[in-house]
């Protein structure tokens, strides 16, 4: 009985050698990862965009029409140095390309982008990821405010932070950028432009820990981070996205911010970063695993009331999207429809 005690024991104490040893190759191959840097180009963007020449000539109609209710001519009449009138005169144009930016980037935050997810309500602040296995990672500050990681930020570090992952100093971030990589320049803007007009929130955010999982699953690239998930960072940007109608074009653009869950194929399975009590994410694809059978009519009332065909409720972590996909205007919608109905029918996790 001794000797199988002795032996019972020394296997444990090897054991326990073993996997101690394991872990400190995680902890050192992690804090590697986590410490490496990468490059990405330099952007440099308005912020607001200038109005386009189609809003310039859409601002000098309505102009007309409110100098034609007041019975002031217009065409026709020239000014006393012979050039045509400015109907534009007046008119603050920059104040009003800066509104109409605030606008778009609110949707984009509300709608399509959810932001607030990660960032909070009033964008001070979150919470990612909370398990102590896994870790802790808090959605940092981005108001004006005290504790803000986004205050002094250029243009050039919005789109290293947002559209690559990567913290002003080089280092990856914990930002799910495969996601918004597709977005465009003027997206990018409108939602700087948005985030910049709203109110300071003092709120002091801890930095991210690992938890022994979470060390673990970064060790073995289980855990990729998107500066190293993202192929090309000198790639250019789309200037503008593709026009909103409700087309496969315009959904393939809006279906970007589901990769990241649903997988680049659409085709669903286990998600990489979720926590362990999340279910693996939905197939998108026309196979029968997926939405093959689906009417439109059954997407949307999926997306905005969290209900599928069969009477059955959505289910974390995709029943959190459901009031973003209710901020959506039917024009997405119809985009997104068009683009799923149109991908090559996939089973689940291929």
């Amino acid at each position: 009985m001794k000797r199988v005690l002795k032996i019972l024991g020394a296997t444990l104490l090897v054991l326990m050698l073993a996997a101690g040893g394991f872990y400190g190759w995680a902890t050192i191959t992690t804090q590697a990862t986590l410490t490496q840097t990468f490059t990405a180009h330099d952007v440099d963007i308005p912020v607001p965009f200038p109005l386009s020449e189609a809003e310039l000539e859409a601002l000098r109609e309505t102009r007309r029409r409110e100098l034609a209710a007041a019975n002031v001519a217009v065409d026709g009449v020239v000014a006393g140095d012979g050039t045509p009138p400015d109907l534009l005169a007046g008119v603050d144009i920059d104040a009003l390309a800066l509104e109409n930016a605030i606008a778009r980037g609110q949707h984009l935050v509300n709608a399509r982008y959810a932001c607030s997810e990660c960032h909070g309500r009033d964008l001070s602040g979150g919470v990612m990821v909370d398990d102590p296995a896994m870790g802790t990672l808090l959605g940092p500050n981005l108001t004006g405010g005290a504790g803000s990681r986004t205050r002094d930020y250029s243009v050039r570090d919005w789109d290293h932070i947002v559209r690559h992952g990567i913290l002003p100093g080089g280092r990856p971030a914990a930002m799910p950028s495969e996601d918004f990589v597709r977005m465009s320049d003027r997206e990018l803007s409108d939602i700087i432009a948005f985030v910049r007009a709203q109110p300071a929130v003092d709120n002091e955010v801890p930095g991210p820990t690992l938890g022994p999982i979470g060390t673990i699953l970064i060790a073995l690239g289980k855990l990729p981070l998107s500066a190293a998930n993202i192929e090309d960072h000198q790639a250019p940007h789309a200037v503008e996205p593709p026009t909103t109608e409700p087309t496969a074009e315009f959904g393939a653009h809006l279906v970007a911010v589901c990769t990241g869950c649903h997988r680049a194929d659409l085709s669903g399975g286990p998600i990489p970063a979720g926590p362990p009590d999340w279910l693996p994410a939905a197939n998108l694809t026309p196979h029968a695993d997926g939405l093959a059978g689906w009417t439109y009519a059954d997407f949307e009332a999926a997306m905005r009331r969290g209900v599928r065909p069969d009477g059955s409720a959505l289910r974390p972590p995709m029943v959190q999207m459901q009031r973003y996909a209710e901020a959506m205007t039917e024009v997405e919608m119809q985009a997104l429809w068009a683009y799923l109905s149109s991908v090559e029918a996939r089973p689940t996790g291929h």
